[in-house]
């Protein structure tokens, strides 16, 4: 009987859409993760997978967990987990393979649909007796003919792109290796390197995890090659953007703004300057979780499971 551990802080009626999806024959057992190193050793002793939404287990925990055959992540990102030691204990990791890549991409669109409509100013104006005080058109804008250079055109890039070419804008990207020809045409995305995507982008929306070659990705010296028009989406991960760069640039008004899902502390600090920004459109890192999406991961997460068990290999492996 395989044995899964499920180390996650989510509700649990979200929790059973997940582990609904497990064969008959699987012993899951969820844990909360506050359980004292003690208690991590003891659960995943003997278990045969480790599934993980949020705050992963202490490195020894992981070193009991001689049994241990996959992790397996319910998130796309995997920054927090400590990578070179399941290396080294021979541990694979896979994450959702994009099961959440719809929830994301659309989240997305919706920063850039919300910025550029002042949609939460203009509810206020209703909300405050200040119906007459509506959008005159000069601060508004349409996607429609844009260039919208997208960093990264992985699962939730090439979504994204193509609600992106539904709405008539011209889809530029940038990755650290070329898509093939035929997911470029699918999505009708040219490809650039990272200088001429911040020129030539109206708006330019990451979608990269955070690794050593990404932190900070876009500093001062990024920004400053953006158009003064621009608008920054970030969905992915606050460490890819240099946040006190971008607060610079937002107050100076060298770009027209940002719409973030993700900041470089979380929650940010009250005193956080990027807080007083007139110009920055915020959500609390909540692009990748809607209720539709746990089923999602879910179907992929035990499938994943079960092709290991199975004694294949695993799919969407990140470490």
């Amino acid at each position: 009987m395989p044995i899964a551990r499920f180390f996650t802080g989510i509700l649990p009626e979200m929790a059973e859409r997940i582990t609904s999806h497990a064969p008959d024959d699987y012993e899951v057992t969820v844990h909360a993760p506050n359980l004292s190193e003690e208690e991590q050793i003891a659960s995943l002793q003997n278990a045969d997978f480790l599934i993980l939404f949020g705050t992963p287990p202490v490195d020894a925990a992981l070193k009991a967990a001689t049994n241990l055959k996959l992790i397996q992540l319910v998130s796309a990102g995997y920054d927090q987990l400590n990578v070179t030691l399941c290396q080294e204990l021979g541990i694979p990791i896979a994450n959702n393979g994009g099961a959440n890549s719809i929830d994301v991409a659309e989240h997305t669109l919706a920063l850039i649909l919300g910025f550029y409509r002042h949609m939460v100013a203009q509810d206020g104006h209703v909300r405050n007796n200040q119906y007459k005080n509506v959008n005159n058109g000069l601060d508004t804008f349409t996607i429609h003919g844009k260039t919208v250079g997208l960093i990264g055109l992985g699962n939730i890039g090439q979504r994204l792109a193509k609600l992106l070419n539904a709405l008539g804008a011209n889809i530029i990207y940038t990755d650290a290796q070329q898509a093939s020809p035929e997911i470029e045409q699918e999505h009708h995305a040219t490809y650039t390197d990272l200088n001429g995507l911040l020129q030539q982008s109206d708006i330019v929306s990451l979608h990269v995890p955070l690794l050593d070659s990404t932190r900070n990705l876009i500093g001062a010296e990024q920004l400053a090659q953006m158009k003064s028009n621009a608008l920054l989406v970030n969905t992915c991960r606050g460490g890819v953007v240099d946040q006190p760069a971008l607060t610079k640039a937002l107050q100076a008004k060298s770009i027209l703004g940002a719409a973030l899902d993700v900041l470089a502390s979380e929650p940010p600090d009250p005193s956080d300057p990027i807080l007083k920004c007139e110009n920055v459109l915020l959500t609390p890192h909540s692009a990748g979780v809607t209720f539709d999406t746990w089923s999602r991961r879910g179907e992929f997460v035990f499938a994943n499971l079960q092709r290991v068990w199975q004694g294949e290999s695993p799919k969407a492996v990140v470490g």
